[in-house]
């Protein structure tokens, strides 16, 4: 008689890209953890919840703001770049100006980049050690491109265009890490845009044990919701907020808001609107009946409920 192997089988893991690869083999640098929890409790510190960090964090645009912020830097010595290699001798003017504009940029794209990875504790180790490097890619492209200013400022143009090159490799290490942070990792994309929705009335229990000011998760259909008893009514927000994932019935309700555990995004509870950031996007609602006793729920514009 064969024996069968009744041992469980474990898949294969999945192929991927070289270059996927090797962002993720950089998240296995373990050796940066140390500093980088350090450096984000600094960066949180100093960033408290207030206009500063609404505006960092995009919260007037309604997405991220780092995103569009690198495009000008990346932009600017990327031209220059190309500048170098088609334009001649009569380029390198205009090579300097665009050097000069990326150099100017980088320290507000800087600055919106690392609240948005400070701000994603805590998360995956990933997502920490892929940060740290991508930052130091990017401060290594900024070192190169400014030493490659000075140079051709001195007439060293030959070696100003060797390090703008070097400038660019830097840089585009830079990018694809920030590329697998946004893409692959969701860092700085609204955590509720994806997911089941209730496109109809959904039974959510009753409405019995709901305290005025009292925050309370349910489980409705697919759906972690938020319901609370505000003024005599019952309003619900998606419980899982839209920044990093928080859960918002463990946070504070007062004036009509709800305030995130994580890290202070406050919420109305009214229209699900933004009413201080760092998170740039408002929470998905719900309307809410009820019928017997019980309530029952439904997206209230159809968005998705993640």
């Amino acid at each position: 008689m064969t024996d069968i192997d009744l041992s469980p089988s474990r898949p294969q893991a999945p192929t991927r890209p070289w270059l996927h690869a090797a962002a993720a083999r950089v998240g296995g640098l373990s050796a940066v953890d140390g500093v980088a929890s350090r450096v984000g409790r600094g960066i949180r510190s100093v960033l408290q919840p207030g206009p500063v960090r609404d505006a960092l964090s995009g919260r007037p645009l309604g997405h991220a703001l780092h995103p569009l912020l690198t495009d000008l830097p990346i932009g600017a010595w990327t031209s220059a770049t190309l500048l170098d290699a088609v334009g001649g001798r009569d380029g390198d003017q205009a090579a300097q100006r665009l050097i000069a504009i990326g150099i100017a940029s980088a320290l507000p794209t800087a600055a919106s980049g690392l609240l948005d990875w400070a701000d994603t504790e805590p998360a995956d180790a990933e997502v920490r050690r892929v940060g740290v490097v991508h930052a130091a890619a990017n401060v290594t492209a900024l070192a190169l491109y400014s030493a490659s200013l000075a140079a051709r400022r001195r007439g060293a143009r030959t070696r100003g265009r060797l390090l703008g090159l070097a400038g660019a490799g830097a840089l585009a290490v830079g990018g694809h890490l920030g590329g697998h942070l946004s893409y692959s990792k969701a860092v700085g994309v609204d955590a509720t845009a994806l997911g089941p929705t209730l496109d109809d009335w959904t039974d959510a229990g009753t409405a019995a044990d709901l305290r005025e000011g009292g925050p309370v998760c349910r489980r409705v259909g697919a759906v972690d919701v938020l319901l609370v008893r505000d003024g005599g009514r019952i309003l619900a927000l998606a419980d899982r907020c839209s920044h990093r994932g928080g859960a918002l019935h463990e946070g504070t309700v007062e004036d009509g808001c709800v305030t995130c555990p994580l890290h202070g995004s406050r919420f109305r509870l009214a229209d699900g609107g933004v009413e201080r950031g760092p998170s740039p996007y408002p929470q998905p609602t719900f309307e809410v009946r009820e019928v017997a006793g019980s309530l029952q729920l439904r997206a209230a514009h159809g968005e998705p409920t993640l």
